[in-house]
């Protein structure tokens, strides 16, 4: 793994970033801004996993770190929830549905490599 001096090197962080984008685009239009609650909620889920990844990281220790890559996984997961509550309030159709998730997905998969990558080095 190459060396990575800033969280902004990390992959996981820049596929977060670009799920945020996605969030906010289909969540701030149409009947899907209209619902306050399940926009709110989809956009601080997609913040939140991009945010963990940038705290961990800047914590400067790898325990403390993977403990924010867990709850930025966890992140990930609540947006992939929600985009079933959308897609079956018709706030998205099936094709942005698709798109979304799996985006939350790869984040997801980064994050867990990541974790795992933590969890057999030796360096602090």
């Amino acid at each position: 793994m190459p060396t990575i001096r800033r969280f902004e090197d990390l992959e996981a962080w820049r596929e977060a970033r670009t799920l945020v984008r996605a969030v906010y685009a289909v969540s701030g239009a149409g009947a899907f801004a209209r619902d306050l609650g399940l926009r709110d909620q989809i956009q601080r889920a997609s913040v939140s996993a991009m945010s963990n990844i940038a705290e961990g990281f800047e914590r400067g220790g790898k325990v403390e770190f993977r403990r924010f890559l867990s709850m930025a996984r966890g992140s990930a997961g609540e947006v992939k929830s929600q985009l079933y509550v959308a897609l079956d309030a018709g706030h998205l159709d099936r094709p942005s549905f698709d798109v979304l998730y799996a985006q939350a997905e790869t984040v997801s998969n980064l994050i867990g490599g990541l974790m795992r990558y933590l969890s057999t080095t030796a360096h602090p």
